[in-house]
């Protein structure tokens, strides 16, 4: 057995070993890691047969990957900001590490790299050790701006990573640990600072910084400046909602991404361009091996400088690591074969970051070029430029669904015809334009009116073809993962198969199982899937509220959470992925609280994307002005709306009878179990003066476990000593955001709860709460209890 065949062995294995991490819920000492790799490498010393060592190698570069992940993981967990630090005014210096960018709430938000913590009792010489080195800032007020000094000294409230935790959907906080933030805040006071050196990093920032503002301020007269800017120095900032909606409607979110299409096209034109200026030097004057060598070096040059020039952002680094392994191999004549080459090219990213397996862009980039290494690798018959194109398309579209699904996206039918048209037009066309004139407008600027002209007219015929099959937005049903992943293979097999008619049974096979997919079921399509328990579920969105209840295939959901236009919507990010996962594909009852729009964002949307029987709510006119212009659903008032059966659940809904609005029109919702002898009570936003009228008028009868929703998020205004006493909760649940400006749940209302013996949790602290009402009785599940090693676990509040 060769060592460079045990040698691929260990490196599949590192590349096993580092993501495997990331499956895990607690970090692993680094000792003990240390201790179990001893086992392989002394067996792959003894061993004497061929399958032991090819274990023992095989192990051992998983324990040396998990190791090297683990160090890494186990660093910047320990550069999180103390808890003991959240809140408090504290000063930092340090220099801006991307683009000032405008946010919500007419804000300036923006990475910072620490240089140097200011803290009470520390030296002013050395930072803590413990300390985040780079944090995410939101400066808000009128002096709030774009043009700030790169190197400042800030006044600061920070609290550490957090985000919302539901078992599906966008994770902030694992975001923010991806991105290396160890804290998150707001800025209080700005000033200059001079007080260090601006070193390599720092000075890297502040041209990457230059390059985008004086970028903008030539290009800014362009129609389609968003996307010059995109494509020509990696900066999204000035993308607008309409240009996602788009890009995501046609499956073409990766052409304004900086990734290996755009840095091989900068690679391909450096190539051609130094090996034909080469090749007019005097014959024998360069041997071909050297000329190999000089072109491959102005390969990695020309990529490397637009690597740094586009920001040099995870996806950039990561294609630029694949561009310059891909370079090797073919310009130094390399005999390595290509899946060695993609092996290598893999370890190379996690080596350089062991935190890629966080990035979905890490498994759909190395998911499509493996696709396309198999496929143009292993084909007996060389396919023309037209025949290669739909080959790959069709291959990549197949292959990447199912990895899609498990990360929880859809995959978007007409993608596959825009990135048929897009993906040449931007290759052969967009690029090359703007490589050129970007020189052109480097060496002349009184130039900038034409080239703005030649980059409109080319982007502006991209863009009327993306927009009109935008307005398509077909999206296919999705069979399950199983399904998919037939699918694709099927699809894979019939493509590098060379008998014709396997092909064409792989082909009928793949178009049969489309043509089942895209075929609505004629009945039970919009049947939600059945629970064997009554269950509750109060999500995690942040400040704001939403509940849903369901028992059989009843569904009944309570309120919608918040929706900030254009920055965050709970229908987008928590319900629906969320609900369809569980699946839910009916709403049977949607109660609206009240009109606040922390109980009542994304109504469009949610209409959308399911199936409403009806709407109750406390403030029908203002909720009924939400809904869709196409909603036929009526709005029901709250106010004697009685009590309604939800399969084995008795629901009843109540209202003030006083002449109120806002908080106190919230429409109370209490639903018993009779299974489990069991009560929930989702109260809104009522305050003091409607808990009195709410406790007098409800039935008074016994439950052997009762939970309560504390009412305004646990604001001092409600849950009164009177409210405590009346309902004498087992369980308090809490929808709040974490450390919000509002300050809720309030410490006396906390206590009074504790006090009086109740068990509370909160969202912000515990994530999604599921409660099922058995009949052994209720038993509570909170989301943070079982997410992996880099979320923080449940805390008490």
């Amino acid at each position: 057995m060769s060592g460079s065949f045990l040698a691929r062995v260990g490196l599949a294995g590192f590349a096993c070993g580092v993501i495997l991490l990331y499956s895990l819920a607690v970090l692993p000492p680094l000792h003990w890691l240390i201790a179990m790799l001893a086992i392989p490498c002394l067996t792959l010393m003894t061993a004497t047969s061929r399958w032991p060592k090819v274990a023992a190698a095989l192990a051992a570069g998983g324990f040396i990957g998990m190791l090297w992940s683990a160090w890494h993981a186990d660093t910047r967990q320990q550069s999180t900001l103390p808890a003991a630090l959240e809140g408090r005014v504290l000063e930092v210096s340090g220099y801006l590490c991307d683009v000032p960018s405008t946010g919500s709430y007419r804000s300036v938000r923006f990475a910072f790299c620490v240089e140097r913590w200011h803290l009470p009792g520390r030296s002013k010489a050395a930072a803590p050790p413990a300390m985040p080195q780079k944090i995410r800032l939101a400066w808000y007020g009128d002096a709030a701006t774009t043009s700030t000094p790169h190197r400042l000294k800030l006044r600061v409230v920070l609290k550490r990573p957090h985000g919302s935790v539901n078992p599906v959907g966008f994770r902030y906080e694992t975001w923010l640990y991806r991105k290396g933030f160890g804290a998150t805040g707001t800025i209080r006071d700005l000033a200059p600072d001079r007080s260090f050196d601006c070193r390599l990093g720092c000075r890297y920032h502040r041209w990457r910084n230059d390059l985008v503002i004086a970028t903008s301020e030539r290009l800014s007269r362009a129609r389609h400046f968003p996307l010059i800017a995109s494509l020509m120095i990696g900066y999204r900032g000035h993308m607008e909602p309409r240009h996602w909606d788009v890009l995501k409607a046609t499956g073409t979110i990766h052409l304004v991404a900086i990734s290996g299409l755009h840095l091989g096209l900068i690679a391909a034109g450096a190539g051609f361009v130094c090996r034909r200026l080469l090749l007019c030097m005097p014959q024998g004057r360069i041997s071909p091996g050297r000329l190999r060598g000089l072109v491959f070096l102005c390969v990695s040059t020309a990529s490397l400088a637009y690597a740094l020039a586009a920001g040099f952002s995870v996806p950039t680094r990561r294609a630029l690591i694949m561009v310059i392994i891909a370079g090797w191999m073919v310009l130094g004549a390399r005999r390595t074969g290509v899946l060695t080459g993609l092996l290598g090219a893999l370890v190379l990213v996690l080596l350089s970051d062991p935190f890629s397996p966080l990035d979905q862009g890490f498994w759909l980039s190395f998911g499509a070029v493996s696709v396309l290494v198999l496929l143009f690798s292993f084909r007996l018959r060389q396919a023309g430029w037209l025949q290669g194109l739909l080959l790959a398309q069709l291959a990549v579209f197949a292959a990447l669904w199912p990895i899609l699904e498990v990360l929880g996206q859809s995959q978007v039918v007409i993608g596959f015809v825009a990135n048929l048209v897009a993906i040449p037009w931007v290759s052969l066309v967009v690029m090359p334009v703007l490589a050129v004139g970007a020189l052109v407008m480097m060496i002349s600027p009184v130039a900038d009116d034409l080239i703005v002209g030649v980059f409109d007219l080319v982007l502006g015929m991209l863009w009327q073809g993306l927009a009109w099959l935008a307005d398509a937005q077909l999206v296919l049903p999705t069979p399950g993962p199983g399904a998919l992943l037939l699918l694709a293979v099927v699809v894979m097999v019939g493509l590098l198969v060379p008998f014709r008619a396997c092909r064409l049974a792989m082909v009928g096979l793949a178009a049969v199982g489309l043509t089942l997919a895209l075929v609505d079921a004629p009945a039970g399509d919009n049947q939600n899937t059945p629970v064997d328990v009554p269950e509750l579920w109060v999500w995690d969105v942040g400040q704001g509220l939403s509940v849903m209840v369901r028992d059989q295939d009843r569904v009944l959901l309570y309120d919608t959470g918040p929706a900030l236009k254009g920055v965050y919507s709970a229908v987008d990010s928590v319900l629906v992925p969320n609900l369809r996962a569980l699946g839910v594909r009916r709403i049977d009852t949607l109660v609206i609280s009240h009109g606040d729009g922390d109980h009542a964002g994304g109504l469009p949307l949610l209409f959308d994307s399911f199936e409403v029987g009806q709407v109750v709510t406390g403030e029908p006119e203002r909720v009924a002005s939400m809904l869709p212009d196409s909603s036929a659903v009526a709005v029901e008032s709250c106010t004697g709306y009685g009590v309604r059966e939800i399969a084995s659940l008795a629901v009843s809904f109540w209202r003030s009878p006083a002449d109120v609005e806002g908080n106190d029109a919230s429409c109370v919702v209490t639903i018993r179990s009779a299974s489990a002898a069991a009560e929930v009570i989702l109260s809104g936003d009522i305050t003091r003066q409607v808990e009195g009228s709410f406790t007098a008028d409800r039935r008074h009868e016994s439950a052997a476990f009762r939970v309560v929703l504390a009412p305004h998020h646990g604001s001092k205004t409600s849950s009164s000593e009177q409210w405590v006493r009346e309902m004498a909760p087992d369980l308090v649940l809490v929808s709040a955001g974490y450390r919000h400006r509002f300050g809720h749940p309030h410490p006396d209302v906390v206590g009074r709860y504790l006090a009086s013996g109740s068990r509370l949790l909160n969202t912000a602290t515990s994530g999604a709460v599921r409660v099922e009402l058995q009949e052994s009785g209720v038993a509570v599940t909170e989301a943070r209890a079982g997410v992996p090693f880099w979320i923080r676990k449940p805390e008490t509040r």
